[in-house]
């Protein structure tokens, strides 16, 4: 298939919904299909890569979000890119300038378009006017609005599947989880990369390790954490929280690790490439999340993958992944944040728990997210094809009656 993914966000830009978009594409390509990317410009990347099927249009900071980008102009030349490719379906990663776009490109070629839903809105309303100017039921609105007329949604979990029943979707919608790059991930670095990682950060071989990996955004909820660790150096206090990522929190969290007299057990690592993201997970002994914003949680899923146990934050979405103590435990209150972190700084992993994380980890595989994806593609172009032989059936009726009168 020539599949067309249409995004306001992909690298260099980082976040989940690049990386997931990432995911789909060099899986797609593996599985032998043809892929390209429809995206924003960015100071940071070549306007476009044809080599690679990555085409940029013009674009400007988003509001309030400036590290994302919206698109300013470019549907005439995104219908002839699509001509030209001959494109067979459309897939969109957001609602926003390129989500408009590839719904005009698929209508112009008459193709299926589909939708991804990664971002649960309601949790982001404060960036924009402190929330003063959206409200949770005008993102409903907006939603349903944006959706009419798709051929078909994937929710990434339960809870997006949820969100959209209650915004009264009409399209078919299934719940297909983002995979991860197991071809990545389950590479093993050795103890003496680990150990020259760690020696670069200034821990032991031995130092117990957390790691917090997101962008550093009030709503992934970090302070948790940070309030979390004189508790859990009180059991053990050699133990160190790294924490990757940056953006608009970063200089109130230093502020809180600061004033809590943390900064000899806390450090801020910033933001790292994407290649190397998997080192960190490898060095670290136990994964942690507070945020309760997640829609489908990419890095509990890339931690699992790098045979790293999780304690996160319970949602709709944990509630699905962690089903055994061999993957992780979710927790609501400070005091299960602290015993969870504990349990696995404390208790040896055994040969049986790999069984249960294997068998995780095929359900999460980048492998089966694009064969459930491609087999969503061709049912919307089944029914796409069945509506349009029944609307010609329906054409030709009128006319031979008409005829006959």
């Amino acid at each position: 298939m020539k599949i067309g993914l249409f995004t306001d966000t992909y690298f260099p830009q980082v976040s989940g919904v690049a990386t997931s978009i990432k995911t789909l594409r060099d899986e797609l390509i593996a599985q032998g299909h043809q892929v390209y990317i429809f995206t924003t410009t960015d100071p940071k990347a070549k306007h476009d890569d044809e080599e690679n099927g990555i085409y940029r249009f013009p674009s400007i900071p988003f509001v309030s979000f400036t590290d994302r980008r919206i698109a300013v102009r470019g549907a005439f030349r995104a219908i002839k890119i699509a001509e030209k490719l001959q494109l067979d379906v459309v897939h969109n990663q957001t609602e926003f300038s390129l989500g408009v776009m590839g719904k005009v490109v698929a209508r112009h070629l008459n193709i299926p378009c589909l939708h991804t839903y990664h971002t649960m809105y309601q949790d982001y309303l404060h960036y924009i006017a402190n929330g003063h100017i959206l409200k949770p039921k005008d993102v409903g609105k907006l939603a349903h609005l944006y959706l009419h007329n798709i051929s078909g949604v994937v929710a990434p979990s339960e809870r997006v599947l949820e969100t959209m029943r209650a915004y009264k979707v009409d399209a078919p919608i299934r719940i297909i989880p983002t995979g991860i790059n197991l071809r990545v991930y389950s590479q093993r670095d050795s103890i003496e990369a680990k150990n020259k990682l760690r020696a670069e950060w200034g821990y032991q071989p031995d130092t117990p390790l957390l790691l917090s990996l997101s962008r550093l955004a009030f709503e992934k909820n970090i302070h948790t954490l940070i309030e979390a660790m004189p508790d859990i150096l009180a059991k053990k206090p050699d133990a160190q929280l790294l924490i990757v990522g940056d953006g608009p929190a970063r200089d109130t969290l230093e502020r809180q690790v600061r004033h809590l007299h943390l900064t000899d057990h806390i450090q801020f690592a910033g933001q790292i490439s994407n290649d190397d993201v998997h080192h960190y997970y490898q060095m670290a002994d136990v994964f942690v999340s507070a945020s309760d914003s997640e829609s489908q949680g990419l890095t509990y899923d890339e931690a699992l993958a790098s045979d790293l146990p999780i304690v996160v934050m319970r949602s709709v979405y944990t509630d699905e992944l962690i089903d055994d103590p061999a993957i992780g435990v979710s927790f609501q209150k400070q005091i299960d944040l602290v015993n969870g972190v504990l349990h696995y700084l404390n208790t040896p992993r055994s040969p049986e728990e790999q069984d249960k994380r294997d068998e995780k980890l095929h359900e999460i595989s980048a492998e089966v997210f694009a064969q459930r994806i491609l087999k969503f593609y061709r049912d919307c172009q089944a029914t796409m094809t069945k509506e349009q032989a029944e609307q010609q059936k329906g054409t030709f009726r009128k006319l031979f009656h008409r005829s006959r009168s």
